[in-house]
């Protein structure tokens, strides 16, 4: 007996060792909103409706959730750089938006500031009473009217009076979740540019959970070129990084009050590269407050597989497959640092 239980033990060490292969497979989150022809919100798609592609190789969709009205669900809020992702993890209830206003006395671009400011009301009127709304305005630095709060009385007051009358006051951090708290005031009254603007505020943004929206009621930047163009400031990468990093889209409501302006390249690039929309509203600002509304009314958490290609940049195309409609959602993410 002895020597048989010797003789299994030798054999167990001549035996390989097992070794079970783990393939650990990278997710990004991708936040996709979908709309109709009409712009309103399209609710109850699955991960079967949509169609992602990777540097040109289609990825898996594991799941999509909606986030949003009618009520929000269970999702992970880390950032879409993230490796790993653990769906058990809350969104807080409620939108975060930060209204941003591009001040400019030029006759064109004031009539259609005070024009939106009037209509601003219709922006509020969609919002619920989770929702926090925070007020930005930049003429030739970053200005500061309110913290995240969702005082509907304060909010009208700043965008029908103040703004164009007075100027901004200083502003105590509200509770979470606070924009002030992570805003440094010197560093806001040195940006010059609004490129410089919206890289702070993406970078301010990025530690509060989930997608945030950012609707720029602006008049565009950029630098005309001689052959009639516009070039995008050096500063604008850091600032495009800043607000994907984030996960906030832009919304650019174009204020001039011009059927062109070549300074409009400058927002609709920024829109298309952060998920969000570019809308003209000098004739029919009703339709683009409308496609606003329903672009903020929630979006779809994308869990997507992540190809295994290493690169500095990649370039991501969400579609719809079995719906008729338009995804807003980001064009490019960068790799994550190792």
């Amino acid at each position: 007996m002895a020597l048989s239980v010797s003789s299994a033990a030798v054999c167990a060490q001549e035996q390989p060792p097992r070794y079970v292969e783990r393939v650990e497979v990278e997710r990004l989150i991708v936040d996709a909103r979908a709309l109709d022809d009409h712009g309103d919100a399209i609710t109850g798609l699955t991960a079967d409706d949509f169609k992602v592609t990777i540097d040109g190789i289609p990825a898996r969709v594991e799941t999509a959730t909606w986030v949003g009205e009618p009520e929000a669900e269970s999702v992970d809020v880390a950032t879409p750089r993230a490796a790993t992702r653990d769906a058990s993890v809350p969104v807080p209830q409620g939108r975060l938006i930060v209204l941003l206003f591009q001040k400019d006395f030029d006759g064109s671009r004031l009539r259609g500031l005070m024009n939106m400011l009037l209509k601003s009301h219709e922006v509020l009127d969609s919002l619920t009473p989770g929702d926090h709304v925070a007020i930005l305005s930049f003429d030739k630095q970053l200005k500061i009217w309110t913290d995240f709060t969702s005082d509907r009385e304060r909010l009208d007051r700043i965008l029908t009076h103040d703004l164009l009358m007075q100027g901004p006051t200083p502003i105590a951090a509200s509770s979470a979740p606070s924009l002030v708290a992570g805003l440094d005031p010197e560093s806001a009254r040195h940006t010059y540019q609004i490129e410089q603007a919206l890289k702070l505020i993406g970078e301010t943004l990025a530690p509060l959970p989930g997608s945030k929206s950012l609707v720029l009621f602006g008049y565009g930047f950029g630098q005309l070129t001689l052959g009639g163009g516009v070039a995008m400031e050096n500063n604008y990468e850091a600032a495009r990084q800043a607000l994907v990093d984030a996960r906030t889209s832009v919304f650019s409501l174009d204020i001039t009050d011009a059927d062109y302006h070549s300074l409009e390249a400058g927002l609709q690039i920024v829109s298309e590269q952060t998920g969000g929309f570019y809308a003209k509203t000098h004739l029919f600002p009703g339709i683009a407050l409308r496609q606003l509304a329903g672009a903020l009314a929630g979006y779809y958490a994308l869990f997507v597989e992540k190809p295994d290609r290493q690169r500095p940049m990649h370039d991501i195309k969400t579609e719809l497959t079995r719906r008729k409609g338009r995804v807003l959602a980001v064009t490019s993410v960068a790799e994550p640092s190792r």
